[in-house]
């Protein structure tokens, strides 16, 4: 009985802290919509994927934190948020790597001020994060385990 409230409350401060990170991610981009925007044309992309991305990243990420609020969603959630976080992983090892040049990051609010070495640790914490919270719900009955 220990066991499952100690794996219930690491799961839902999991679940917490994606949503924030998601919540702030998005709003932050969304109210620096131009500047945003600016970054994102920046990016190494045609300009038609530049231009989806500017809504199509803030959407996803609304949409990830959705799907973690709601228990019958919650291991989707937290897939979505893994491979998101995969992905930006990814790209930043790419620019640390020197694969593209003179990258601006687009990412909003305080994480624009941490480097990107720091964003890169930043990442991979909350990509574990993610990887443990599908571990943690392994079938959808852990996600909705009620404390008894």
């Amino acid at each position: 009985m220990e066991k499952e409230s100690t794996k219930y409350w690491i799961l839902q401060a999991i679940v917490s802290l994606l949503i924030l990170l998601w919540v702030y991610a998005a709003l932050s981009k969304l109210t620096d919509i131009d500047q945003f925007t600016r970054e994102i044309k920046q990016q190494h992309l045609p300009l038609l994927t530049a231009q989806t991305a500017v809504w199509l990243l803030p959407t996803i990420e609304l949409i990830a934190a959705t799907l973690l609020i709601f228990p019958k969603w919650r291991r989707t959630g937290l897939l979505l948020s893994s491979i998101l976080m995969f992905t930006f992983t990814i790209y930043i090892i790419l620019v640390l790597s020197g694969y593209f040049k003179n990258i601006p990051c687009s990412c909003g609010g305080v994480l624009k001020q941490l480097g990107w070495r720091n964003h890169l640790i930043f990442n991979i914490f909350f990509l574990v994060l993610g990887i443990m919270g599908i571990h943690l719900s392994k079938r959808k009955e852990d996600a909705v385990t009620v404390i008894k």
